[in-house]
């Protein structure tokens, strides 16, 4: 097939055939293996290598919470890149990015550079918001009944990042040294042009500028309750998931626990949190997204619990395998909540501001874990994440009890 029929087919067709949503399916699936890789990286190295660098102590976590902001910051941007060049320019772009924050943070260890060091994960951002999308392009182009499960399985590529990523870092953290985690991120480069490669074979559906034209206004979609709850559930989720994260593996070495702990920890929060994707959209599809992103509220605040209860190794563990599961929960199931508030050519504009809004969210949350954990401690940390919880939790049941969820087909 050559690149004028691929363009012509993307652009005249609403749903696939059966084997090109399998083979864009795999595609996305590897691609969210590789790309996680990355940010578990970020995540599992960030706070430390700013704990070193920084200039004041209060700054450790910085570099994760400009991570974050780099998320929200280009949603929308690479939502329009999605809009007129389709999403796998996005994609292109995207691991672009992934490949420049390998680079510039290996520079800035080097370097001993923290501004730098901020510098880079800010392009991390930037990957990981292309990364996020990955999620909603597998609906793309397949059938309405069909769309929580696909959504579901990409994001259980994510089991992969979770093992590959903390082994990545275990095993070359000390590959140079004096330069703790330098060849670490020059590998973490390497993963990000792999997914380039992987994603470059994505073909997707999209619609004719005449038909994307005729959508609903944003304004009026976004104001459906069901789209508010679905945008709030998402937000609280992964603010909560990222708070907490944010601060567990620094908390667990000023708790006395060797890093290659803390490496364990994030390996086994990250499978959690992908894990259940397999099965996830299963159960959206027999109990309703409503009763699974409750459950998955309900399990980050477990995980808070059992945080307080102590701190050792396994109250760190338990914390973060318990926080995976129920973020997966409350994110998958309040993205296929989206999915039920607007059209097919209505997609790239909705999804990519529900996305800003959640980022933009957990921003504030990443900058304030930091903070709270110099200043009062690990404790006070999971004490706070309880307010948001309750307000998600109080806005799904209003949203259950007043307004039942939309059939697809009425949409």
């Amino acid at each position: 097939m050559s690149h004028t029929d691929t363009v012509s087919v993307e652009d005249n067709i609403s749903t696939l055939s059966l084997s090109q949503q399998r083979g864009n399916i795999a595609r996305l699936t590897v691609a969210q293996a590789l790309a996680g890789a990355n940010s578990v990286v970020v995540y599992a190295t960030g706070a430390i290598v700013g704990n070193v660098l920084a200039p004041d102590k209060s700054l450790s976590t910085l570099p994760i919470s400009i991570f974050v902001v780099g998320m929200a910051a280009c949603i929308l941007p690479m939502g329009s890149i999605a809009r007129r060049y389709g999403r796998r320019m996005a994609f292109m772009a995207g691991t672009g990015c992934g490949v420049l924050v390998g680079l510039l943070s290996a520079l800035a260890v080097v370097l001993g550079s923290f501004w730098l060091f901020c510098l880079a994960t800010f392009f991390g951002g930037a990957y990981a918001a292309v990364v996020l999308s990955f999620r909603f392009a597998a609906a793309d182009g397949v059938e309405p009944t069909m769309r929580a499960r696909s959504l579901s399985f990409v994001m259980g590529g994510g089991v992969a990042a979770g093992v590959i990523g903390p082994q990545l870092v275990t095993y070359t953290m000390d590959f140079w040294q004096p330069y703790t985690f330098a060849i670490t991120y020059i590998v973490q480069a390497a993963v990000a042009a792999l997914s380039a490669v992987v994603l470059f074979g994505v073909h997707l559906p999209r619609p004719s500028a005449k038909k994307a034209a005729a959508g609903r206004p944003l304004s009026f979609i976004v104001r459906q309750p069901r789209f508010i709850t679905a945008m709030i559930c998402a937000a609280v989720s992964y603010m909560l998931m990222n708070f907490i994260m944010t601060s567990a593996p620094l908390a667990m070495q000023m708790c006395g626990h060797p890093l290659e702990t803390a490496n364990l920890g994030m390996q086994w929060h990250v499978i959690a949190m992908y894990l259940p994707s397999f099965f996830t959209g299963r159960l959206i599809s027999r109990f309703g997204a409503g009763r699974v992103v409750t459950f998955g509220l309900l399990m980050i605040g477990g995980s808070a619990i059992i945080g307080l209860a102590g701190i050792d190794v396994m109250h760190f563990w338990l914390t973060l395998i318990l926080l995976g599961v129920g973020w997966n929960f409350g994110f998958v199931g309040a993205s296929a909540m989206v999915l039920e508030s607007h059209r097919p050519e209505e997609a790239t504009r909705v999804q990519s501001f529900n996305d800003f809004i959640v980022f933009g969210t957990m921003a504030i949350g990443s900058f304030a874990s930091g903070n709270l954990l110099a200043t009062y401690g690990w404790d006070m940390v999971l004490w706070v994440s309880f307010a948001p919880l309750i307000l998600a939790v109080i806005v799904l049941a209003l949203t259950a009890v007043l307004r039942p969820p939309p059939s697809v087909d009425r949409i």
